[in-house]
This record gives structure tokens, C-alpha cells and sequence, in this order.
């Protein structure tokens, strides 16, 4: 069709919708998402119920209970029940959390309404919009181009094509005269009509065909590298109870109740609680910091980084791009190279004001006095070539009001100065100075050119030189303090921008940065990745550095086995914030930057972003507290269950009583989220390490195991227990242990006088085992089994528990004698399917959670 056949088919103008005509079609075609992102409470419980381990164990239960004691059954279905239901309830207000999270990222498109531009949520897109598209800008549906400059889209995430594919708005059966939702423009800028939708579009078929599952992070392969190693071992350890018991002729379903049970108090049920509760309660906090995260495990990535690439502007400076003056070769100011630079200007204008646009050029139009701006609107463009980040120029063909025609070239100085003749030797000592007091400078220069009806590289010689345009970006008031306390951290920062050298170089030597050396984008192109390596180590500023050497700098330093963060926000950026393990960019940048962003900063302050680090670090470190607890006290449990079981005659804990204990202790542990870090562990990286974990496990599970087997020689021993005594007088103990010993294994530093715990961890810690002393009185506890202990037991069940911390302390200095904190690990490059799924994620509803009342 034609563009005219294109408007009349959807009933739209060039004008675009009214806003009642877009609302009402809004109510006909549904949101333009490809899902719709809801907290739902079922989800939430059949994760809970997904443990083949307590699936098995309910139905042994049944059976039990039909084949002997409906009681024991009931009581074990209760329990059962409580444990789920704790998992569920943290889970649910997590997930409620991050979606109230999720409401405040926004996507939004430049449309024209009524013949006024405005910006809207993608979501919010209807056949008939008419949208501006520039450079930068990821397609937000399926469109019909009605108009086109030099317009060029990435299609790779739909065809797996890596070239871009050139636009033009003529009709075509090829698809040419169309941009496909969620492709990217790599150049030019167009106007286009939505066609379709949603689902309707042909990314969103892709995309529902991938699910929502995202990529493995570095965090999570731990995680599951550690949950298999327990599992392992707690299955080995559980069928070697169950054969014990076989073979000591207990009854069946007893043996295998008991095992079950044991085996659901040992594997790690409760580490995904933990880590969700850790990661949505540190994102509140951080949100609070102006810091949101599109994924939440990239929390724990982005404690681990050891090196930060970021742009210049607006993270050491303040970002406030304004306009100061024009310059001659000279210096001296020049009124033509101002005019000349609103002709080529590329912001969209409403009325007097620039909505949208490249920052320079919006502080040019921003500056121009009226008479100014009224006489550069009177020219008449007849063709441009706009602003690419490989030549970094842009190139406007344009008729003054007096008829001639001119071509007007604007863009980085060194390119400009290249392409024009004669130019004065004055110029660049001018520019040298310039750039020496830390200006932002763009070089104007024009040629007639009468004959002239198409651009090509070749029409762009023989200019004259006009002059500069003088930008000021002071730097900011606390980027040297945000600067001192990364370095605190042990985080390296490096500056990567397309700015010139000198300019980078007088930024960071204000803030105090230490200058390595400098090098350009042209010096690193001409280096293989061997030298490139070597030259990061000794550079601090890489200046005019195109899109793919800004994505190879990040590639080369993650393979050399740093773990790298990369913050920018421009499309230029998109490619190295995909390739870093932590991509961060900012609420205000381009929407491919924010696309391949992991975390999105609401305010772009390195300060900002030292916060998110430590918070980082203080979930990874919690989270192994957990981890470390799991091993020193369940390791140790099993092997005092199968001991007992070898030499008693009866069960040493009924399969309820085990379950109970688990229930108990996992209620103290849920408020492991909100203890204390040691100041140590957020001064540097940590990561997983599996090995340091087997150790840990092997060294401390056994003393844990010893108080059990002393435990019990007292039960046996000195107090004559039958069995209902030995199972209350190991329920005590054990949950007594289980329960303080987190005071010691939560810090390397002494307990309490040096190191902390939160309020509700000590709390939890302490009232936990209060309630397995007194269960045994209360009603509660006669159906679970239990029964009154001796008033002896008491004060020997507090001196081994008081033996045992203290024991556990000295170990604990012997075990971290000779292990400092570990390195970060490494983390592999997206995929393509990916590539999709993030994509996709910009175009969701999200429904946020009703408020608390």
C-alpha cells in the first residue's frame, strides 16, 4: 500500500489518533505486551509443593495412617502444612514486592497525538499511532514507514541477521517500507504508522514460543552447584539410615517415614525462601536508593565486580549539557556557525521547545534567541544523513530563503577539520585549549553546493570551515567522594567515552582520579587481544572509542577473569552492556541501552551505584550464613541419626518430631535477611566456592555430631531415658544448637562484643529454643510424643550447649586461619534466546499488587 492507503486502511492521519479515539481502541485491541506480569498466589504454592521428598513423605503418611496411627498421620500433614505455608507466605510478599518494583521501569514511545508529540508507555500503542522513530530506539510495534532519513534497523533478534537492513517508506513486498517491533534503529530516524500489536506482531510470536525462563547467572550455577552437593549427600546418607533400619527388623513404613523425615530436614527446602526474601528485600532497599533491578540475582553480580567501565557524562559530570558559546578559528565568537548548527539540528521540536533529541543539539536549540531559531526555520531541508556513531558526523543538504543551496556538515571536531579545506593553523590550537579547559566541542562546516540532490561520502569534502560549538558539562560536586568510596570497595573504575582525550583526562585529574594513561579508540583497533589485556591494566581513559571497541575492551577484560560492570546509556552503549556481567544504565537513557541493562539507576551517580554494590555483597554474605548453618547443623544430624539408629531400639525421633524440629528452626532462620554484615565482607568480592563449602561441612558437621552422641550417652548413661525421653531430650538439644550456634558461624570475627547480630535474628535465634523447652508441657507436645524431662537434664543440656558454642569458636579461628575470602568467579556471555527474552520484558503489563490497607 501506499502511505496514503496505509492511513486510510487504519482510519489515522498524519496528525495521528485523538486521545479518545486512541483510548477507546486501547479498550478493542487490548495493551501492546506480549504478557502480562501478575503476582499469582497458585504459582507461588505449587513451587512450594514441587520437592519430590515431601510428596513422598505425605503419601507414606497416608498410608500410615490407614494401615496403623491416624494420629501420628494428622499430626505429620500439619506440619507438612505449616512448613509449606512459611515458605509460601515469604515468597508471596516477595513476589508482590517485585512487581510493585516492576510498575516503576517504564518503556515509552514518542507519538504524535492531535498533531502534538508526546510520550507514552509502550504499552499503550494502538493500531493507527503514528510514532517517531530515531536513532537508538527499539521498535515498539509493527509499522508501516510513512516517512524515512537515511533509516537503518538491526533485525538480528528476529532474522539472525547481523547487517543492518536499509528503509524507505515506498510501497514494497519485501517488508522494506516496514519496522518490526523489537528491532533496533542502528541509524536515521522515520515516522511510522502501528500496524499491529501485542501478540499480533511477529516478535510476539517469537517471543511466546520462548517462555519466560531467563539465562543462568554466575550466582544462581552456585546456588544449584551447592543445592546438589547436599542433596547428594543427604541422599546417600538417608538411604543408609533406611537400610539400618531394615535391617534391625523395624517395621517398614516406620523406617521409611523416618528417613523420609530426616531427609527432608536436610536438604537446603528453605535456601530459595532465603535467597528470594534476601534479593526482594535488598532491591526495596535499594529502590529506596533510586536503584532498580530488572533481575533480581544481578543484585548478587553486581557485589562481585572488581572493575567498572562507565561513560563520562553525567557520572562524573553532572550531565547538564549547556550551550556557551560559538568560536572561530580564532576563538572569537561567530553568529553563523550558531545558525548553521540549528539548521542541522536533529531535536524534535514542539512549538519554541525541544522535547526530544541528542543532548547537544537540544542545548543548542535550547540557547538560539528567537530571531535566531525563526531565521534558521526558514531553511528548507532537502536531504540528511544523520548523526552515526562510526564517522560521528552528521550532514544536512538545505536551501537558504535566499535560494541557494548549502551543504552543512556537524559533528566531532577531528572529523569535520579532516573534510574541510584551508582551514586556519589557529583552529587547532584553539581546540587544543578548548579541550584543555574541559569544553564539550562540536565543528561546524559548509560548502555551496547547487548542484548537489543526493548525499554521499563524497559530496562531504572540500568544506569550509565555519567554527565550534562550545558545550560546558562541569563535573560533579561529589563524583570524587562516589570515586574514593568505589576504590574503598576494591572496585576499579576506567573511563570509556566517546569524548576526546584531553577532555577525559581533565575531568578525572579534577576528581582526583589517578591517570594510568590514555588511549584512543584508533590505538586499541590497532591492538590484538593479548596487547589489548596487557594495555587495561595501565589505562584509565579510553577516549573517541566506537560501539564494538567499547564491547571489545569489556569482552577482553571479562576473559582474562574479572568480573566487569559496564554503565551507559546511550545506543552506542547497547553491545558492551550486553557483554558486561552487569549491565547498568540509567531511567533517562536510550531504550536499547535500557534494554540491555540488567539494573536501571534512576539517578546516573556512581555514589548511587556503591550502594547497590555493598547491598550486593550484604544479601551474597547472609545467604551463605544459611548456607554455612545447613551444612555445620544438618551434616551433623545425619550422621547422629544413623548412629542411633545402629544402636537404639527404638526410633531416636518420630518422623513428626524431626519435621517439627526443621519447622522451627527454619521459622529462626528466615530472619537471616536482615542481620548485620561484618564491614570486612563488603570491602571486597565474594562468589560461590564449592570447595570452601565441602570443607566447611566436613569440618564442623562432626562437632556437631559430637554434643548429639554425648547427648545421648546422658539420656542412656546417667538418666535411664526410655524412648519417649531420649526423642524429648534430643529435640531440645538439637534445636538448641541448631539455633544459637548461627551467633558464631554469622561473623569470623567473636560473637556479640565485635560483631552484631540484627535485633530479629537474635530474637528468633533465642525464642526458638525457648519453645522446644517448654513444648514437652504443653498439651501440643504430649500428641507429638514428648514427655517431662528431669530437672538435672536442664542445667547439663546448658553446659553442652554452652561447650559446644565455645568449641565452635575456636574451631572457627583454626578453619579461617589460612582462608581469606575468595575471588569473584566469571560469568559466560548472553545467548541469543536471551537476547529475546529482554527484549521482550519492555513489552509488559505489569499489574502492581494491591496496596497494604
Amino acid at each position: 500500500m501506499s502511505t496514503v492507503d496505509s492511513l486510510g486502511a487504519l482510519d489515522s492521519s498524519a496528525e495521528g489518533l485523538s486521545s479518545e479515539d486512541a483510548a477507546d481502541r486501547l479498550r478493542r485491541f487490548g495493551p501492546n505486551a506480549l504478557r502480562t506480569h501478575t503476582v499469582r498466589p497458585w504459582s507461588v504454592l505449587l513451587r512450594q509443593l514441587r520437592n519430590p521428598l515431601l510428596l513422598l513423605l505425605l503419601a507414606a503418611a497416608a498410608v500410615s495412617g490407614l494401615t496403623g496411627d491416624p494420629t501420628d498421620a494428622s499430626i505429620i500433614g500439619v506440619i507438612v502444612g505449616l512448613s509449606v505455608g512459611l515458605g509460601f507466605v515469604n515468597e508471596f510478599r516477595s513476589e508482590q514486592a517485585v512487581a510493585a518494583l516492576h510498575a516503576q521501569i517504564r518503556h515509552t514511545a514518542l507519538v504524535i497525538r492531535s498533531g502534538a508529540p508526546q510520550r507514552i508507555d509502550v504499552v499503550d500503542l494502538v493500531p493507527g499511532d503514528v510514532v517517531q522513530l530515531s536513532m537508538g530506539d527499539i521498535v515498539p510495534a509493527d509499522m508501516r514507514l510513512l516517512d524515512v532519513s537515511e533509516l537503518e534497523c538491526d533485525e538480528s533478534i528476529l532474522t539472525g541477521e547481523s547487517m543492518p537492513v536499509e528503509k524507505s517508506c515506498n510501497p514494497a513486498t519485501d517488508q522494506s517500507s516496514c519496522a518490526l517491533m523489537g528491532s533496533i534503529v542502528r541509524q536515521g530516524s522515520a515516522k511510522g504508522l502501528v500496524v499491529r500489536t501485542g501478540m499480533q506482531t511477529s516478535f510476539g510470536k517469537i517471543a511466546a514460543g520462548l517462555g519466560d525462563r531467563p539465562g543462568e547467572t554466575a550466582f544462581q550455577a552456585g546456588l544449584r552447584q551447592f543445592s546438589f552437593l547436599l542433596v547428594r549427600v543427604a541422599g546417600v546418607l538417608t538411604v543408609s539410615i533406611f537400610v539400618i533400619n531394615i535391617a534391625l527388623h523395624r517395621p517398614f513404613i516406620d523406617a521409611l517415614l523416618f528417613s523420609l523425615a530426616i531427609a527432608i530436614g536436610l536438604t537446603p527446602q528453605l535456601l530459595p525462601a532465603i535467597v528470594t526474601v534476601s534479593l526482594s528485600s535488598g532491591s526495596r532497599r535499594l529502590a529506596r536508593r533510586k536503584v532498580l533491578v530488572k533481575r533480581l540475582v544481578s543484585i548478587e553480580d553486581l557485589g562481585n565486580i572488581t572493575l567498572l567501565f562507565t561513560d563520562k557524562t553525567g557520572t562524573l559530570t553532572e550531565g547538564h549539557i549547556t550551550f556557551d558559546r560559538t568560536a572561530d578559528a580564532e576563538g572569537t565568537a561567530t553568529p553563523r556557525a550558531h545558525l548553521l548548527g540549528l539548521v542541522c539540528n536533529d531535536a524534535i521540536v514542539d512549538g519554541r521547545e525541544a522535547v526530544s533529541g541528542n543532548a547537544l543539539d537540544v542545548a543548542l536549540w535550547d540557547a538560539a534567541p528567537s530571531e535566531l531559531a525563526d531565521e534558521a526555520s526558514a531553511w528548507k531541508r532537502v536531504a540528511t544523513r544523520p548523526f552515526d556513531h562510526e564517522r560521528r558526523i552528521s550532514v544536512v543538504l538545505a536551501d537558504a530563503p535566499d535560494g541557494r543551496r548549502w551543504l552543512m556538515v556537524k559533528g566531532e571536531p577531528e572529523g569535520v577539520l579532516a573534510r574541510s579545506d584551508g582551514v586556519p593553523p589557529a583552529a587547532a590550537e584553539t581546540l587544543s585549549t578548548l579541550y584543555d579547559a574541559g569544553a564539550r566541542v562540536i565543528a561546524i562546516a559548509a560548502r555551496s553546493a547547487p548542484h548537489v540532490t543526493k548525499l554521499t561520502d563524497d559530496e562531504e569534502r572540500h568544506l569550509e570551515f565555519v567554527g565550534f560549538a562550545v558545550f560546558t558539562d562541569r563535573p560533579k560536586a561529589d563524583a570524587a567522594q562516589s570515586l574514593a568510596r568505589l576504590a574503598q570497595l576494591g572496585i576499579v573504575v576506567k573511563v570509556i567515552t566517546g569524548d576526546s582525550r584531553q577532555v577525559a583526562v581533565k575531568v578525572c585529574r579534577d576528581l582526583g582520579v589517578d591517570v594510568l594513561g590514555a588511549l584512543s579508540g584508533a590505538e586499541v583497533d590497532a591492538m590484538d587481544d593479548a596487547a589489548l589485556g596487557s594495555a587495561i591494566d595501565r589505562t584509565t581513559v579510553f577516549a573517541r572509542v566506537g560501539p564494538e571497541t567499547k564491547s571489545r575492551i569489556v569482552r577482553v577484560q571479562r576473559l582474562r577473569g574479572a568480573d566487569v560492570a559496564f554503565m551507559g546509556d546511550g545506543v552506542n552503549d547497547a553491545v558492551a552492556l550486553h557483554h558486561a556481567d552487569v549491565g547498568i544504565s540509567v531511567d533517562t537513557g536510550t531504550d536499547v541501552a535500557k534494554d540491555a541493562a540488567d539494573i536501571i539507576l534512576l539517578d546516573k551517580d556512581l555514589g548511587v551505584l556503591a550502594d547497590g554494590v555493598v547491598e550486593g555483597r550484604r544479601i551474597f554474605a547472609n545467604t551463605i550464613k544459611y548456607v554455612l548453618m545447613a551444612t555445620s547443623s544438618n551434616f551433623g544430624n545425619m550422621f547422629s541419626a544413623a548412629g542411633a539408629s545402629a544402636f537404639l531400639s527404638f526410633l531416636p525421633m518420630l518422623p513428626s518430631q524431626i519435621l517439627l524440629n526443621n519447622l522451627l528452626y527454619d521459622s529462626s532462620q528466615m530472619t537471616i535477611p536482615t542481620d548485620n554484615v561484618d564491614e570486612e565482607m563488603l570491602a571486597r568480592p565474594s562468589a560461590w566456592d564449592i570447595g570452601f563449602i565441602r570443607s566447611f561441612m566436613i569440618f564442623f558437621g562432626p562437632l556437631s555430631s559430637i554434643f548429639d552422641f554425648a547427648t545421648f550417652g546422658v539420656m542412656i548413661g546417667l538418666l535411664h531415658a526410655h524412648a519417649a525421653e531420649f526423642r524429648t531430650g534430643w529435640f531440645v538439644e538439637s534445636l538448641a544448637t541448631q539455633s544459637l550456634v548461627i551467633f558464631v558461624i554469622r561473623t569470623r570475627r567473636s560473637p556479640f562484643w565485635r560483631s552484631r547480630p540484627s535485633r530479629p535474628l537474635t530474637l528468633a535465634s533465642l525464642v526458638v529454643p525457648l519453645v522446644g523447652v517448654a513444648l514437652p508441657y504443653t498439651p501440643f507436645g504430649h500428641a507429638l510424643g514428648f514427655t517431662h524431662l528431669p530437672g538435672v537434664y536442664y542445667p547439663i543440656l546448658g553446659l553442652m550447649v554452652l561447650m559446644y558454642l565455645v568449641l565452635v569458636e575456636e574451631a572457627k579461628g583454626l578453619f579461617y586461619r589460612h582462608r581469606p575470602i575468595g575471588p569473584p568467579l566469571a560469568v559466560p556471555a548472553p545467548h541469543h534466546a536471551r537476547r529475546i527474552r529482554r527484549r521482550a520484558a519492555r513489552f509488559t503489563k505489569v499489574v502492581r499488587p494491591p496496596a497494604k490497607r
